[in-house]
């Protein structure tokens, strides 16, 4: 009867443990699920970018700058995002929240190209693939939370360490991009 009894207490610890490394399983893969979301939308954003500059560029010939700040900052984006360097990234999506900005500042100046219903469609559509990665964002962040508390707790950090679940690192963007925007200096570099 003891004997039932001790392969019984086995049999429920190994099912505990069984079910502590399912779960451990299941976070990590959900933060590789929530990057893959984000990866999805930075590349439709990515290629969205181009259109709007291209059509910009049709009527802004003296903003070149302007133009070459968002191209290059989406290029740092893409190199990031390729790497699935989260730091670089963070770093790249503040310059080229920056470069948008600037680009939608400057537009003011040319009331031909607002009117443009090309230009206004692919800043709606850029608009809602920027809102868009801040929700995935968010859920990104959330996820990586969930898993790297998960794996510091006991008794979680044994099975953790045993099979080397590493902590993820959050998606964080640079002092600049959590500042307020100074609305005042946006409109008057517009005009």
């Amino acid at each position: 009867m003891s004997l039932v009894i001790f392969l019984g207490l086995i049999a429920v610890v190994l099912l505990y443990f069984i079910t502590l490394y399912n779960n451990l399983v299941q976070l990590k893969h959900n933060v590789t699920k929530a990057w893959s979301n984000i990866d999805v939308l930075l590349k439709q954003r990515h290629d969205e970018l181009p259109k709007l500059v291209e059509t910009c560029k049709q009527y802004m010939q003296f903003e070149q700058t302007t133009l070459e700040k968002v191209m290059q900052a989406r290029a740092g984006v893409a190199a990031a995002r390729e790497t699935h360097n989260i730091g670089a990234l963070g770093t790249a999506e503040t310059s080229l929240r920056s470069g948008l900005s600037a680009l939608f500042a400057t537009v003011e100046a040319y009331p031909e190209l607002k009117a443009n219903e090309h230009f206004q469609h692919l800043t709606a559509r850029i608009t809602e693939l920027e809102n868009s990665i801040a929700d995935r964002r968010e859920f990104y962040n959330e996820s990586v939370n969930l898993n790297n508390v998960r794996i510091e707790q006991f008794p979680d950090v044994v099975i953790a360490r045993f099979f080397q679940f590493e902590a993820a690192q959050t998606l964080e963007f640079a002092e600049d991009d959590r500042r307020d925007a100074d609305l005042s200096n946006l409109f008057s570099s517009g005009s």
